[in-house]
């Protein structure tokens, strides 16, 4: 399991260099200085409380299953060619579905809601989540991947692809809108997430994709463009704070009523496309 980990730290330690020397080139706005440490802090202590439980990971979790012979995968007996991309394209709906739940449901909500109250968007806020959401996380990817039987391989790949993603998907970047539309075909794009991290309720409810644009696309929470532009698109949470929390403050969120209720859409159900976007 460490074998397998150390190239994906590393990775991500790449992808985080260069996405913040990203941002300071191309920024989409500028951002206050200082903003990144409690963010940084949750992905430190995330990190630490996962590396003593690696039974919870879905590394341990693809071992585990192939061992055993247990998962829907291996009682099909695919071909590698086969089973390798059907795994990784179950698993990213499965995130998909997750993330939808976690607006749905007002205990998830809770937890989630800590990843929203980021005033502002940069590469550091795609490792902001609650530790408590992070063991959830955790658990909810191992059991998926122990219900498909997916192959290490495939676990691996997404595992990385969704990490590498969610920094992405967050960066405080600014792209030409001809990139942007054909990143947009294979990928979740700043400009499409950013959406999702909107101040408006409705906005909220769309774009939950991490890595991939397709889902929402299937399931009609896609959005294109922001209500009234980008110019009036305000981040966060209009109950939270306009300047960064602290670590502390971040670890107690959860504690706190929101007085603003989660999605009340239904948690797999046709969403309804805003008259301003584009499909």
């Amino acid at each position: 399991m460490i074998d397998a980990a150390l190239p994906r730290l590393l990775a991500a330690l790449l992808c985080l260099g260069l996405l913040l020397l990203a941002e300071r080139r191309w920024p989409f706005r500028a951002l206050p200085r200082g903003r990144w440490w409690p963010n940084l802090g949750l992905a430190s202590l995330n990190a630490g409380l996962l590396a003593l439980l690696p039974a919870l990971s879905a590394l341990f979790a693809a071992h585990w299953a192939a061992r055993h012979r247990l998962g829907l995968l291996h009682w099909l007996a695919l071909p590698d060619w086969l089973a390798l991309p059907l795994a990784f394209l179950a698993m990213d709906a499965a995130v998909y579905a997750q993330h939808r739940a976690m607006h749905h449901w007002p205990l998830l909500w809770r937890l989630h809601r800590v990843h929203h109250a980021d005033p502002a968007l940069d590469v550091t806020s795609g490792l902001r989540f609650h530790p408590a959401e992070a063991l959830v996380s955790a658990l909810y990817k191992a059991a998926v991947t122990v219900l498909l039987g997916a192959p290490l391989a495939a676990v691996l790949a997404f595992v990385l692809a969704l990490n590498l993603g969610a920094l992405f998907s967050h960066a405080n970047l600014r792209l030409s809108g001809k990139a942007e539309r054909r990143l947009r075909r294979l990928l979740v794009t700043p400009g499409m997430h950013r959406i999702h991290h909107s101040q408006r309720r409705q906005e909220q409810d769309r774009n939950f994709g991490f890595f991939s644009p397709w889902w929402d696309r299937l399931f009609g929470s896609y959005q294109a463009a922001p209500l009234g532009g980008e110019a009036t698109l305000r981040i966060g949470l209009d109950s939270g704070p306009e300047r960064p929390a602290g670590l502390a403050e971040l670890l107690r969120q959860p504690l706190r009523p929101d007085p603003a209720p989660p999605a009340s859409d239904t948690m797999l159900g046709q969403c309804k496309t805003p008259p301003d976007s584009k499909p």
